[in-house]
């Protein structure tokens, strides 16, 4: 047995010291190839001052083998010493056996600074020389998958697989296609490879994906079949809450769809979309106080999120609570991403508050947006006449009629306005 070798079980017992004189025998007595295969374990292990010191006694002694200068800089890469990984790195010229290999490190390291653009150069220029290496094309489809191009990412998993390649690094390729047909959205082609993966084999992500595919494939009963499989297992990926209700709320199962939702908020308190799904949930279940209550919440969380506001403002004039309505709303007058709809429910609270200028302001200000909206012009003809706008009835009465042509009594009114010369 090598000196390498007794190392290496040394440290699978646990004996740390017997493993350090092991390694210093080595160093002095195994031949170079166990001591580089020796190098290659402790750096899998994490054992990288030591691997790195073999390497180096490795290149002293052959100058010319630049697979060690890049596993010397992914070492550095993992230590964080930018520049001396680049210094490795610069040293393999594109004439070297390596020089593929070095590109594939450099592009690890501007991965590692988000330097994206960069990186994808690297690839590109390695897919380049070599386009027949798998460990190119894997990492070309790494880093499309990384940044979320997957429909690049999909033609290199793809032409991996159609190579027998199924799986490179334990990543699995098949797993990853599916999931990069999911979120590009070819769902039928997503849930043909997902599954195809035995569900004791799909990682959390992959058992995500699925439900959320099935759920997109309108199969909302295998979703929650799935969804809920993962929540057995981790309780804590709050990505499953929303989906989960959803598919749910698809099988009208609006009381079980309430409780997902409520469990999801306890493991993400401060996710506001899903304090308004689930004010949402509340209003079907005809529960206005608890709708309330989850929108007043998001909004905590969120005061900017006018999905949320308007939410909460159509609840209030349902409600008739024209005061409370405008007293929420007001606060948004000022903002650049002020929704039309506020206008609205401004003017109809306003006019039922008896606030005239105001309510006239905002049905004038709502008009440009809904003034073929036969719900928004009904109340509003009534409005301008009542405060005497004759052009403005007129107007809001012929586009009105022209959706609405049947509506007797708005025929008579235009009828009696034209009589008058308007």
């Amino acid at each position: 047995m090598t000196y390498s070798e007794k190392m290496l079980a040394a440290l699978s017992n646990g004996q740390l010291e017997t493993a350090n004189k092991h390694y210093a025998w080595a160093l002095r007595k195994d031949d170079d190839d166990t001591l580089y295969s020796l190098a290659e374990e402790l750096y899998g292990l994490g054992f990288l001052k030591q691997a790195t010191r073999i390497y180096k006694k490795l290149l002293a002694k052959y100058p010319d083998e630049d697979s060690l200068r890049t596993s010397l800089a992914d070492i550095a890469i993992d230590e964080d010493d930018t520049d001396l990984a680049l210094d490795y790195l610069h040293q393999v010229k594109p004439d070297s056996p390596a020089y593929v290999q070095a590109l594939l490190v450099e592009a690890d390291l501007y991965q590692t600074q988000e330097l994206f653009e960069v990186s994808e150069q690297k690839l590109v220029e390695a897919y380049r020389i070599d386009p027949d290496e798998p460990i190119v094309e894997f990492a070309l489809a790494e880093f499309y998958f990384l940044i979320r191009n997957y429909s690049k990412a999909i033609r290199f998993y793809l032409d991996l697989i159609k190579q027998g390649q199924l799986e490179i690094s334990k990543v699995n390729l098949v797993e990853r296609l599916g999931v990069s047909y999911a979120e590009s959205g070819h769902f039928e082609q997503a849930v043909g490879y997902l599954e195809q993966i035995k569900p004791a084999k799909l990682t959390p992500d992959s058992q995500f994906e699925l439900g959320f595919t099935y759920l997109q494939l309108d199969e909302p009963r295998k979703a929650i079949d799935v969804l809920n499989k993962l929540r057995e297992q981790d309780s804590q990926y709050a990505s499953i809450y929303p989906y989960l209700a959803e598919a749910q709320e698809k099988l009208n199962q609006l009381d079980k769809a309430l409780m997902t939702l409520q469990e999801g908020l306890a493991v993400d308190q401060y996710n506001e979309q899903l304090y308004l799904q689930t004010a949402r949930i509340a209003l079907k279940l005809d529960d206005q106080d608890l709708a309330e209550k989850y929108l007043r919440e998001g909004l905590s969380i969120d005061p900017e999120n006018l999905t949320t506001v308007l939410e909460l403002s159509n609840l209030l004039v349902q409600q008739e609570r024209y005061q409370d309505n405008v007293a929420l709303l007001d606060q948004y007058l000022q903002s650049n991403e002020f929704d039309p709809q506020f206008y609205w429910n401004l003017a109809v609270s306003n006019a039922h508050l008896d606030h005239f200028k105001a309510a006239r302001d905002n049905y004038l200000a709502a008009y440009p947006f809904f003034e073929h909206n036969e719900d928004f012009l009904k109340p509003a003809i009534y409005f301008f006449r009542e405060a005497g706008m004759v052009d403005e009835t007129v107007a809001a009465l012929r586009n009105y009629l022209a959706i609405e042509p049947d509506d007797g009594a708005m025929v008579a009114m235009l009828e009696d306005f034209e009589d008058q010369g308007y």
